[in-house]
């Protein structure tokens, strides 16, 4: 079910704040028309720290309603006490999303046998496709791939984002697991190498810019098309670098207000992306045909 370019949604923000749904669910429709695979709603990039869950599962919602069942969505419901995040996954499961994606718990940095409970309590109390989510970058804490191994005979464990930065990560997970789970890259310059290893796609913040390119790539990738995948990469690697010039959604939130997609709005402690780095991030954005 799930596969290729799967774009790690931006929350698009009014002026002062809010939501902006009208902007959430053009997005919705100009990523199905340009061949997006997933959405992944209320991830990282889609500013779940900064949502009250009121919020949160109303974004779900909205996501879910728009998409009509055309493309499989994602919620992202991970969090640091492991009951917020079984509300959460339970809340997903309501309105109807396609699976959940759970980050790691931060902060609080629990063992590999806390991440062990921690996603087997969510596993039992919600009968739900769940992806697994390794951000060491943000979460402090690391899932090995023992652990990711422990937890793959569950039924409903889908797959693993792994984004810890170590693409032979993807080739260890697999080898432990084998069949019973599917790896997606959480990184965007790794994806195509992370595919050549056995990764089904990858969860990108570049596809909210590039969603036609990233899903040509992945489309290629998969086939086993690695000649033209490379070709395709080639136009989207000043993204892949780019889009974290500060910390994201930051830059991607600039480039899609860039583009005329939706407003700049982020929710502090995020703020506008620095003047600096705008005309790099434009040429990025032009080397793709964004702009």
């Amino acid at each position: 079910m799930f596969h290729g370019s799967m774009v790690a949604l931006v929350t698009p923000m009014r002026a002062d704040g809010a939501v902006d749904d009208t902007a959430l669910r053009d997005l919705v429709e100009w990523h199905i028309a340009e061949g997006t695979h997933a959405l992944v709603a209320v991830g990282t990039t889609g500013e779940s720290a900064t949502l009250e869950m009121r919020e949160h599962v109303a974004v779900i919602r909205t996501v879910v309603a728009q998409t009509k069942g055309r493309i499989p969505v994602i919620a992202g419901t991970g969090a640091n006490a492991t009951q917020e995040a079984i509300e959460l996954t339970r809340a997903a499961m309501e309105v109807k999303a396609d699976a959940a994606l759970l980050v790691s718990p931060y902060y609080n940095k629990p063992t590999q046998e806390g991440l062990f409970q921690h996603y087997s309590a969510v596993i039992e109390q919600c009968h739900f496709p769940i992806i697994l989510y390794n951000v060491p970058g943000r979460t402090a804490g690391d899932i090995l791939p023992e652990t990711v191994a422990r937890l793959a005979p569950r039924a409903n464990i889908a797959g693993i984002k792994e984004a810890s930065g170590k693409v032979e990560r993807v080739a260890e997970i697999l080898a432990l697991c084998g069949d019973q789970m599917q790896v997606y890259s959480g990184d965007d310059g790794a994806a195509l190498a992370a595919m050549a290893l056995g990764a089904r796609g990858v969860i990108s913040v570049t596809a909210n810019a590039a969603p036609r390119l990233m899903a040509r790539m992945c489309d290629l990738a998969l086939a086993g098309d690695f000649v033209g995948a490379r070709a395709v990469n080639a136009q989207l690697v000043g993204l892949h670098r780019d889009l974290f010039l500060e910390s994201n959604p930051i830059p991607v939130k600039w480039a899609l207000h860039e583009m005329g997609r939706m407003g700049p709005a982020l929710r502090l402690p995020l703020t506008p992306f620095a003047s600096v780095y705008h005309e790099r991030l434009r040429d990025s954005l032009r080397q793709a045909q964004c702009i």
